[in-house]
């Protein structure tokens, strides 16, 4: 079986970082993808929450910001938990396990 997702997008926005006491950091963000709907006959925005870890968490915390386009290439995960009524709620998110910075210098000055 495979599990692998690769995304480019738009970042919606900055990005959030966790320092664990393990050492650990965790930075989260959220993507938009267009993709056309034959449906509808137009744009439909898609969005995607990502997850990183360790060295990528922190590059991505100090070079992603809202608006820049990046691409990243992961798995599909989720998490689960019991909320406070005792429901069990689940999440999806995109793992990722490399990121690429298309937004240049340049892009980011227009």
């Amino acid at each position: 079986m495979i599990n692998s997702v690769v995304l480019v997008g738009r970042v919606g926005q900055d990005p959030e970082m966790k320092y664990f006491e393990s050492g650990k950091v965790k930075t989260t963000f959220s993507m938009a993808i267009n993709r056309w709907d034959a449906k509808t006959k137009g744009e439909v925005t898609d969005w995607f929450n990502i997850e990183l870890w360790d060295k990528l968490a922190e590059v991505a915390g100090e070079y992603v910001k809202k608006g820049k386009l990046v691409a990243v290439d992961g798995k599909l995960a989720s998490s689960k938990w019991n909320d406070a009524a005792g429901a069990t709620r689940e999440r999806f998110f995109i793992r990722a396990t490399n990121l690429r910075l298309l937004s240049g210098a340049k892009a980011d000055q227009q």
